[in-house]
């Protein structure tokens, strides 16, 4: 579970009574999509030929430019879930983080799903020595991906979730 209990108005679009504009809803999940890209590669070494998690990256971006309709980025997640489901250590993580940067478009705080599982991935593809490290610098990677107006509001997030996204925010 990523999401809380409690959602967070700044992270709730307008049209749901939050204060999330649809631009900078659409903003997030670009940084997801990010998120999740950057340890898609971890899924398709062991997965060549699977492209679910890709097409939910490409949902995504798609849903963000107007593209793609909420429905079929979700369509998008759930597929690449269901990948993460029949793959181990890194390769499930980072189809999660797929599916979670697709459905984005759904629930805006979606978007630190994605950045927990990439996160995660990236530790679970590292030797025990290096997993922290590793980890570390894949949050201080996603940090520096984060659009300017949002940082703030996502590293205070971070912080809020960080409990219940498996600590890998203490970067």
């Amino acid at each position: 579970m990523i999401l809380p209990k409690l959602r967070d108005p700044r992270l709730i679009t307008v049209r749901r009574g939050g204060s999330l504009s649809d631009e900078d809803h659409h903003l997030l999940a670009i940084w997801a999509a990010r998120c999740a890209e950057h340890v898609l590669a971890y899924f398709e070494r062991d997965f060549p030929a699977d492209d679910r998690p890709r097409r939910a990256i490409e949902s995504a971006l798609s849903w963000a430019r107007g593209e793609l309709s909420t429905t079929e980025a979700k369509v998008a997640a759930y597929n690449s879930n269901k990948a993460a489901q029949e793959a181990l250590g890194a390769a499930k993580y980072a189809a999660y983080s797929a599916g979670q940067a697709a459905v984005v478009a759904h629930v805006a705080a979606h978007d630190l799903g994605a950045a927990a599982y990439a996160i995660r991935a990236v530790m679970a593809a590292s030797g025990e020595a290096e997993r922290i490290e590793n980890g570390r610098k894949e949050c201080l990677w996603q940090i520096g991906q984060l659009p300017g107006n949002l940082r703030d509001l996502v590293l205070e997030d971070e912080k809020n979730r960080n409990d219940i996204c498996w600590n890998v925010f203490a970067c």
